[in-house]
């Protein structure tokens, strides 16, 4: 009961507010009814199911997501990957596989906000999530051809329907065509007025009575797709039986697109105040939305850069105008779901078409292409894979990228300097040696990422030790908290080096929690090959001590004659050459 109560302490609204926010809200339910039956089409199934969807995913959205001014609802690119999950579903099973997709990608969401996976979406990469997006929009460009032309292609992904559409015109329906091409005309013209707000609505009016007043039975109506039900959703449970490959991984990419699409409209749309939002609260409240949603037998739902856009331009302070404007929808559903069902099927074709083109970010395109090869390469290749593959491969391919790219950058942004004591205990950096001096303690500094492949670099950046006998290294590590499996590896490895011409290695400025793990993970035999030395809080004073102690170290070890380590054959010439001098000798 208290965590109810603290819950509610958080999102309840403002004395003197309340009446403000529902008024702020209406806009975005008048935007959000045809968005949400448009959007339903992409995942093949009744348009109905898009406005539940935009009803309780508002609602839920909006009472449990830490971004206050997000609204959660239908977005194109959720529901282009829940369509393309359940493609090969039967027609008589894909809403019930829906409603279990839905809430399996709200549980991912939900366990990735509780186990703190927020952070992760800093390390999708720019381009390769502008890839994506652009061949999100393509695509549903390209898979409205056929409801704003009235064919019937048989191809199964969106750029072979369009090649079937455009190369048989014979097929077209000419009043289909012309509603489709009128409703694109009159929403490009409405979007320049000042009944921007109330254009796609506009457009649904206009185009239902004018296909009802003229007769034109040859254009599919929404209704022709099935019954639309009048009143609230009921509740329905998912049916795991029906879990399957598809399923689970459309769930995942869908949790995935969610998740990053939210991501990016909290950065969007700070909290009034300037308070950065939680991204692990906003995973889990997208998650509880989903879950909401799917019980309620609608479509995913997440974060909608254009909805946020345009609650904000209506005036919303705080989280209440995305819920009331859910609240709204739900009116809609109990009152006007009956002429719902004699919207054509070419309108919703029209906003699907207008809005994909608006949402080609062509700006974001150029800076990723300016930015270099690997950025050109990255946005490309995701472009084509969501055009010609599942989305769901798409996505893995995004994210396979991004990972590559991360570690290819750390790579590249590894360097190697030497640092060369100084009057007053400061350093001069010089370019590292590429091999190493005899008796001579060398210090070097690493900037940049030691983890998978910075590790490597580093390897390879590491001055040679071959043929150096008694040489030493300082390398400073300074701010260094953690290290991974490969580190070590490398850092041992070339501790075992220097050991074998008599040489030795010191690590300076851990953190003391990681100079402990050197005694954990490092091999025993190696302890006397590698020194730790822990940052102290006067910058450069623990490498000081370091260099000191190898100097005294290097020292000891010439002026007490220390039997040194001789390779195998080096041993074998000695003992050959003493054999020798003692046979002439006789």
């Amino acid at each position: 009961m208290r965590a109810v109560r603290g819950w509610w302490d958080g999102v309840r609204p403002a004395p003197g507010t309340f009446w403000r926010s529902a008024g702020a809200g209406v806009p975005g339910a008048v935007g959000g009814v045809p968005d949400g039956m448009a959007t339903a089409t992409l995942v093949g199934v009744n348009p109905i199911h898009g406005l539940y969807a935009t009803a309780v995913g508002r609602i839920a959205g909006g009472l449990t997501v830490d971004s206050r001014l997000m609204i959660v609802t239908t977005t194109s690119a959720a529901a282009l990957a829940a369509g393309s999950a359940l493609a090969e579903v039967p027609g008589e099973d894909r809403l019930a596989a829906l409603i279990l997709l839905t809430t399996l990608a709200g549980a991912v969401m939900v366990v990735a906000g509780l186990v703190g996976l927020g952070r992760l979406t800093g390390f999708v990469s720019h381009s390769v999530m502008t890839g994506f997006l652009t061949g999100v929009s393509v695509n549903i460009l390209l898979g409205q051809l056929d409801d704003l032309t009235g064919a019937d292609p048989s191809a199964s992904l969106a750029v072979g329907q369009a090649f079937q559409v455009l190369r048989s015109p014979g097929t077209w329906d000419v009043p289909t065509l012309v509603v489709g091409l009128g409703s694109v005309a009159l929403l490009l013209v409405l979007g320049r007025t000042r009944v921007a707000p109330y254009a796609a609505v506009v457009v649904l009016l206009v185009s239902a009575v004018g296909v009802w007043a003229l007769g034109a039975t040859s254009v599919r109506l929404v209704g022709d797709a099935g019954e639309i039900p009048a009143g609230l959703p009921s509740l329905a449970l998912p049916d795991l039986g029906l879990v399957s490959v598809d399923v689970a991984v459309g769930a995942l990419a869908v949790a995935a697109i969610v998740l990053v699409q939210g991501a990016g409209v909290a950065e969007s749309v700070p909290n009034p105040g300037g308070r950065r939002a939680d991204p692990n609260r906003n995973f889990v409240g997208q998650g509880v939305a989903n879950l909401a949603v799917g019980f309620f037998r609608g479509i995913p739902v997440g974060g909608s850069v254009g909805q946020t856009a345009i609650s904000t331009a209506a005036g919303a302070r705080d989280r209440w105008a995305g819920i009331m404007s859910g609240v709204w929808v739900l009116v809609v559903l109990v009152a006007l779901s009956g002429p719902v069902g004699a919207v054509p099927s070419a309108t919703l074709a029209a906003l699907l078409a207008v809005a994909s083109v608006g949402s080609i970010r062509l700006s974001a395109m150029a800076t990723a292409w300016r930015t270099g090869s690997q950025s050109q390469v990255a946005m490309a290749t995701t472009f084509l894979a969501t055009l010609l593959l599942p989305v769901a491969a798409a996505v893995g391919i995004g994210a396979a990228l991004s990972i590559l790219l991360q570690a290819n950058r750390e790579s590249q942004d590894l360097r190697i300097v030497r640092l060369v004591p100084q009057e007053g205990g400061h350093y001069r950096e010089e370019p590292a040696p590429r091999r190493l001096d005899d008796a001579t303690v060398t210090v070097l500094d690493v900037y940049g990422s030691l983890f998978y492949a910075g590790a490597r670099a580093l390897e390879a950046a590491l001055p040679e030790p071959a043929h150096a006998h008694d040489a030493v290294v300082v390398l400073r590590l300074r701010g260094r908290a953690s290290l991974g499996a490969t580190a070590f590896t490398v850092l041992a490895h070339y501790a075992d080096r220097l050991g074998e011409g008599g040489g030795r290695l010191y690590v300076s400025g851990v953190d003391p929690a990681l100079a402990e793990k050197f005694e954990q993970v490092i091999d025993l035999r190696l302890h006397e090959r590698i020194a730790v030395y822990p940052a102290r809080p006067v910058i450069g004073e623990s490498t000081a001590d370091a260099m000191r102690h190898a100097e005294a170290w290097l020292v000891r070890g010439v002026e007490t004659a220390q039997i040194p380590v001789v390779r195998p054959d080096g041993l074998v010439k000695r003992l050959w050459s003493r054999l020798r001098t003692t046979l002439h000798r006789r």
